[in-house]
């Protein structure tokens, strides 16, 4: 059973609980902030002490990045929760987004999430991002599990 926690749900579908910057703050791993340091730069990290987030919706910390999506003011304007919600999914704000990547797991997992409601897509991301191999949580991105070695493809 996994414990819902509801600022993990951001909004345009992107799983916190499986996000590297959370998964880094949240076990206050050093050298994992300075492994993904690099990528971050470009949504404006400038050292390891950037590398952090409570979840993207929290009332805490957010990731300065996270903080400013343009999705959170979208869906404030038409008073829904997220992407999952809106009729106009995707959009141009998907179809715009900054990350490849991002993009590709955002239009896997809403019509997941509009299908199987919150609870459970909550855990399929879980049961997702976990290496098949030895069962290591992995995160959003991973190539390869970072406790075996072995490759996967999570995304």
């Amino acid at each position: 059973m996994v414990d819902i926690k509801n600022e993990l749900l951001a909004p345009c579908g992107l799983y916190c609980g499986v996000c590297r910057v959370y998964i880094a703050h949240r076990d206050n791993d050093v050298e994992f902030k300075k492994e993904i340091l690099p990528i971050y730069k470009a949504y404006g990290a400038k050292s390891v002490d950037d590398i952090v987030c409570d979840g993207c919706l929290s009332e805490g910390i957010v990731f300065p990045y996270c903080k400013t999506c343009s999705i959170k003011d979208c869906i404030k304007d038409k008073g829904i929760e997220g992407c999952r919600q809106c009729d106009g999914f995707p959009c141009d704000l998907i179809d715009n987004w900054p990350s490849p990547a991002g993009k590709k797991v955002i239009l896997r997992v809403i019509p997941v999430w509009r299908e199987l409601g919150t609870k459970k897509w909550v855990e399929e991301e879980e049961k997702r991002y976990k290496c098949p191999q030895c069962g290591n949580q992995l995160y959003r991105g991973a190539i390869k599990c970072n406790k075996c070695n072995d490759a996967v493809d999570v995304d």
